[in-house]
């Protein structure tokens, strides 16, 4: 296995677990991870979600074994979800990479603040 892709896969255990332990989908590891490879804003957004996806069914499959799902709620911020991922898929056609970076670190250093004020 080449270096390359032993690192994706290492990088996507962290992403899983953060993922699975915080809800956070773990786009906020894996989408720098992928620009800092190179890849477009876009496509670094696209193939996060690709990972994301099968990510969130193994940690939904295990968060409903240990019971910790409210299904009704799931569904209804699911079915919102998929409006805003239809207009957010949209919106960063518009965006510049270098634009994006610096939208992402600020949106991750409000989180990092907002977390730490709690």
């Amino acid at each position: 296995m080449s270096f390359h892709l032993l690192l994706l896969v290492l990088v996507g255990s962290v992403a899983g677990i953060a993922a699975a332990f915080s809800g956070l989908g773990g786009g906020f590891v894996m989408v720098p991870f992928l620009l800092f490879l190179g890849y477009s804003a876009q496509k670094a957004v696209g193939t996060s979600f690709m990972a994301i996806f099968i990510i969130a069914i193994s940690a939904l499959v295990a968060h409903g074994r240990l019971t910790h799902i409210d299904y009704r709620a799931g569904i209804l911020l699911g079915l919102g979800g998929i409006l805003g991922a239809q207009i957010g898929a949209r919106l960063v056609e518009h965006v510049s990479t270098a634009s994006f970076r610096k939208i992402f670190a600020v949106l991750l250093l409000g989180l990092v603040i907002y977390l730490l004020r709690r």
